[in-house]
């Protein structure tokens, strides 16, 4: 037998509905936020993620599933969502259209990772991103919707977590005062955190590890690092938060795993019991339509791994209401010769758009029926000689066990 790769996951038909459930709400939310969908190539040229999410991610130098194909050209399946549609968005001059262009998009995302829980090698994300807008509002407008669908699914207990990272010129100024602060105790830190110190120190603040967490801890802020305009834009963000009622906490810590993000950076945390961690994340990246060849557009986003977000949903009991969808009728021949009769009626109620079975592994009426249960049928119809000689046949309701006589071409 030949197994499934490791860090891919089936989705059943069982759990499937699961899936569609948070699509749909996902794809509500961002109708509500004026956003249209986006399909870019699971596959891109792999210079569009080493350009766009920077040579010094764990991302580019570890986790890129990156092959040459037949002509030649090295390419990389997606591992995530942003550099893509930011290509799109040059390629296809999105920015001679009115601005700012919102879009959304729902795929599959493609890491060479260690498989934990709520994360595979193979997960999927729901990201947002709005181009052309360098305001403060446009951060608020993002989060907004990220707050929104979070919402919408039942996870009301989250915090919302802000920081800015500034532009090149404050991070320039910033990088050489946490350099010399990290420096006397570099030697005591992992090796990971030992090669960003040359060429990304600030990354260096988004270490898991205990022991380079607690170096950290009292490393200096970026945010007194901030230049005049990029103070001036996180006061807007932060004003323009408290104008739309949406509470937060601001963490110097949080840096992203991204090279292209600047000034806003986000994280939704989860703070229901057994469900407790980062649901989703996002920021600013105004230079990354230039850094794929463009002229620069600013722009700002958010995803979210909806394998994670199930996690969070089932630990917090949020899809005990969602149930699979099951047939309207179940029509059940009680003699082979009842097929022909049995397949007329499922044909019309299927042509009006209900959803009908019928048996197709000539079961007893006895087994016909549980199966039916099991299916979740909302009205069954038995079809023997008797129904098919008067034309009538009874049409049981399972919700509360009541019948009702009916017209077989009525039904």
């Amino acid at each position: 037998m030949i197994n499934i790769p490791k860090g891919t996951k089936d989705v059943l038909p069982d759990e499937a509905y699961k899936f569609q459930y948070v699509e749909a709400k996902a794809r509500a939310a961002a109708a509500v936020f004026g956003f249209k969908e986006i399909r870019t190539p699971v596959f891109e040229h792999t210079e569009v993620f080493q350009r766009g999410i920077g040579d010094g991610t764990d991302i580019v130098n570890k986790e890129m599933y990156t092959f040459i194909d037949k002509g030649g050209r090295s390419i990389t399946l997606k591992p995530e969502g942003t550099a893509g549609v930011a290509r799109s968005f040059l390629e296809n001059s999105l920015y001679a259209q009115a601005q700012p262009v919102k879009m959304y998009y729902i795929s599959p995302i493609f890491r060479y990772e260690r498989p934990q829980s709520g994360r595979l090698r193979e997960h999927h994300q729901f990201g947002c991103e709005l181009f052309g807008s360098p305001e403060a509002e446009a951060d608020v407008e993002v989060i907004s919707l990220a707050r929104y669908f979070l919402n919408s699914l039942g996870i009301d207990k989250l915090l919302l977590k802000i920081n800015s990272i500034g532009c090149k010129e404050c991070r320039q100024r910033y990088n050489e005062a946490l350099k010399a602060y990290l420096s006397a105790r570099l030697a005591e830190m992992c090796g990971t955190c030992r090669e960003r110190f040359e060429k990304n120190p600030l990354r260096i603040l988004d270490c898991k590890e205990e022991n380079c967490k607690k170096i950290t801890a009292g490393a200096p802020s970026v945010i007194d690092y901030l230049c005049t305009d990029c103070a001036k834009h996180f006061d807007g963000v932060k004003s323009g938060l408290a104008a739309a009622g949406i509470s937060f906490e601001i963490d110097p810590k949080i840096v992203r795993g991204l090279d292209y993000y600047n000034r806003t950076v986000f994280e939704f945390v989860s703070l229901d019991i057994g469900a407790q961690g980062t649901v989703c994340g996002g920021g600013r990246y105004d230079g990354l339509v230039g850094q794929l060849g463009g002229s620069g557009s600013p722009a700002v986003g958010f995803g979210l791994g909806l394998e994670r977000l199930l996690l969070t949903l089932e630990n917090g009991g949020l899809l005990t209401g969602v149930a699979d969808a099951a047939p309207d009728y179940y029509i059940a021949p009680a003699t082979p010769d009842a097929k022909p009769a049995a397949a007329a009626i499922v044909a019309r109620l299927r042509a009006k758009g209900l959803s009908a079975e019928t048996d197709l592994m000539s079961r007893s009426v006895k087994a016909q029926l549980k199966f039916a249960d099991k299916k979740g049928a909302r009205y069954v119809v038995v079809i023997g000689g008797d129904e098919i000689a008067s034309g009538y046949a009874a049409v049981k309701d399972m919700r509360d066990g009541t019948s009702v006589k009916v017209k077989l071409s009525e039904i």
